[in-house]
């Protein structure tokens, strides 16, 4: 089998973990000691984990969150998510084919009551929004306890290895989600009364205010489960969001994954998921996996967006285009198919009615279809407290889908909001931090022209950003103070002052080095004013390019402009693992430089036919293999209730939970015309994660 394996990132270094050998299906492979199940299945080629008891489909990695139950396998004749379970040497894994024979009960197993623990402050979810508020908690010696069900701190910041946007002050913008995901954990690290519980899985809200929490541990190399509950004055859910999926044929086979699980893979686990990739989505969530994907050496075909625009940062699309990728705006997925799994995707032009128009559907080749169409809070803890009139908030994407800069700053007002209403502060929450607030959640504003100096002398930079953003990075690193912001509302375009040229700009790249649209270049034309040097932001792997070699350079909506020589690479460790690339370039063009390709047009190429497998049933509920054709059935003979529908097809009634189809019944509902106010929601499990049941019978016990 192939080795997947990143053996080099230019962001990520690869981790130092022990090979280790592991069984799959008896024949023995190499994993690495601790990293999940399915990297290192992935490592090894494998993709399919399985095949559906109900019609034999195969069955793969989806979310990488443990929100769902497609990466299901046997470990030692034990059922488990690949995605949630750590390898260790000598682990025989199995794919689940069939529905598993329930395990011999050992009635002589003694019952035991799990530990009950108190603590004023209980927060769900280690990511931004949990860090921020711990922090804040921790400062003022309120004991609290911080737990996450993944083996480090960081939630989904340990998988952008961009830099963020928003205020270099409140949110560290300029730096990278890896490195802030690290300062945020040293930080917390340092607050005495915060204790932090890793590995560690919230099951339930009970009606007596307990939260039951399943965590797991080492001794001496062996794990250990023990079950507990925490009774808290104040709970705070941080969560998090799990990702939406869509409706298409193929829409389960092996190699459709959300933009988190990709993420997880490449950016975490340094495993190549795939060869080829399509995106279906233009947010800043699968904008920026694109970008990821090209950094890890992964070709990507073509990105699509419903809308007519892109509704992500437009420095994200600029990135993309102008380095090869090309965006498909107005366009859906018409389906996926393959042997076993992906091997193309067809995609189609829509109209005003959002309908795919007949003569534009196009197919294309790849091995993995990263779906990003927005995400759904992790809320259901929430509204259970609420329920038990529990002294609950929440913050980051479990309150509202934001940006996680926006998370990092909500949960700081959190922490500041929970010790008031513990009476540890009277500090009310001030009007600064509040409209700050605001502004890192505001979504992109309106689009101008670029500001091009008109002069042709000294050095300055080129400002390629166009879009209301909130981000000033580039304001705050400028020694001499010649690119400015409004300091009440960075959500402005940066504006070069253009004064005295030679005075003012010193050509120290810092704005070009640390802007997180990669959207600065700095034109010098010092020496040569026919051949003027450009330098420009290059984050790709060392020995890519080299002085001498001719690159072609782009505009910022990715036109050719031409070819450029390289003269100069600089990676310095100031610079953040951020290269520094200086292109001598023709007077005519300079300023217009914005990027250089990076992937080659012919990735790109459609097949000369498509495709269409437009006859086949979408899959709605995957737990029990539900077809959209079923359940519009009973929506057309007048079933309005979901419990009804979970009752007669079992949708929802798998291992997941209803997580990741319940959003769809509700589309079919109204695809269908139907009210939202005359559906009846359906009744959530008491545990949102499955966990056996022999779990809560153990207790404390080891």
């Amino acid at each position: 089998m192939s080795d997947f394996r990143i053996k080099s990132h230019p962001i990520l270094k690869a981790p130092d973990r022990e090979s280790v050998p592991f069984f799959w299906q008896g024949q023995e492979l190499q994993g690495l000691a601790g990293e999940m199940l399915t990297a290192a299945l992935f490592a090894n080629g494998i993709r399919t984990f399985g095949h559906h008891h109900r019609d034999g489909s195969p069955q793969g990695l989806f979310c990488a969150n443990g929100q769902c139950s497609q990466c299901m396998v046997l470990v030692d004749g034990r059922p488990v998510k690949a995605c949630m379970t750590p390898l260790h040497a000598g682990m025989r894994v199995d794919p689940v084919d069939s529905l598993p024979e329930l395990p011999v009960c050992d009635t002589t197993e003694k019952f035991a009551d799990p530990r009950v623990i108190q603590v004023p402050v209980l927060i769900l979810g280690g990511g931004p929004a949990g860090l921020s508020a711990a922090i804040q908690l921790g400062k003022r010696g309120i004991k609290c306890l911080l737990v996450d069900d993944k083996d480090r701190l960081g939630g989904k910041l340990v998988l952008q290895t961009h830099r963020f946007f928003g205020s270099i002050n409140a949110v560290h913008a300029g730096t990278r989600g890896i490195d802030i995901a690290t300062r945020l954990e040293e930080e917390v690290r340092t607050q005495e009364s915060v204790e932090v519980w890793l590995n560690t899985t919230a099951l339930a809200v009970f009606s007596d205010k307990r939260v039951g929490l399943l965590r797991q541990t080492l001794t001496d190399g062996v794990p250990r489960e023990e079950y507990v509950l925490v009774e808290s004055q104040l709970l705070l859910v941080s969560t998090g969001a799990r990702e939406k999926t869509l409706l298409f044929p193929g829409n389960t086979l092996p190699g459709v994954y959300g933009a988190g699980a990709f993420q997880t893979l490449v950016n975490r686990d340094l495993v190549r998921s795939c060869k080829r990739l399509f995106i279906v989505g233009g947010g800043n969530v699968g904008l920026i996996a694109g970008y990821h994907a090209l950094q890890a050496g992964i070709e990507v075909a073509g990105l699509i967006e419903a809308l007519p625009e892109c509704g992500g940062y437009k420095v994200h699309k600029d990135k993309l285009v102008r380095m090869g990728v090309p965006v498909y705006t107005r366009h859906t997925i018409l389906g996926v198919e393959g042997e076993g799994q992906v091997e193309r995707v067809t995609i189609a032009a829509i109209d005003e009615n959002w309908q795919p128009i007949p003569g534009t559907s196009r197919t294309f080749e790849c091995d993995a279809v990263l779906i990003a169409v927005g995400l759904d809070p992790v809320d259901e803890f929430l509204h259970k407290a609420r329920e038990y009139d529990m002294q609950v908030l929440a913050a980051g994407d479990a309150e509202e889908i934001a940006e996680a800069s926006a998370a990092i700053f909500a949960g700081k007002i959190r922490g500041l909001e929970i010790a008031r209403q513990l009476g540890v502060t009277d500090d009310a929450v001030p009007e600064e931090w509040a409209r700050t607030a605001e502004i890192l959640k505001s979504r992109p504003g309106e689009c101008g022209c670029e500001a091009v100096p008109e002069v042709e002398t000294g050095v300055f930079p080129v400002i390629h950003c166009s879009q209301e953003i909130p981000c000033n990075p580039c304001t705050s690193v400028c020694p001499r103070g010649q690119i400015v912001i409004d300091e009440q509302d960075i959500r402005e375009v940066p504006a070069f002052l253009n004064g005295e040229i030679e005075q003012h700009c010193i050509g120290c790249e810092k704005c070009v080095t640390i802007c997180p649209g990669l959207a600065i270049t700095l034109v010098d034309y010092r020496k040569d004013q026919e051949h003027p040097l450009v330098t420009l932001a290059f984050e790709f792997q060392a020995g890519t390019l080299a002085v001498g070699d001719r690159v072609t350079v782009l505009d910022t909506i990715g036109d050719r402009l031409g070819e450029a020589e390289v003269v100069r690479m600089r990676d310095i460790p100031r610079n953040g693992r951020t290269v520094l690339l200086q292109l001598r370039v023709d007077r005519t063009i300079a300023k217009r430089v914005a990027g250089v390709l990076v992937q080659e047009e012919w990735v790109a190429d459609s097949l000369p036919e498509a495709v269409e497998r437009l006859e086949d049933e979408v899959i709605v509920c995957r737990c029990e293999r539900v077809t959209a054709g079923e359940i519009r059935a009973l929506i057309r003979e007048g079933v309005r209730d979901l419990n009804a529908i979970k009752a007669i097809t079992r949708a929802g009634m798998g291992a997941c939970g209803g997580k990741t189809c319940q959003s769809q019944i509700l589309r079919l509902f109204r695809e269908e015309g139907v009210p939202m106010e005359d559906v009846t929601p359906g009744v959530p499990r008491p545990l949102f994660v499955e966990v056996p049941l022999g779990t809560f019978a153990r207790g404390s016990r080891q």
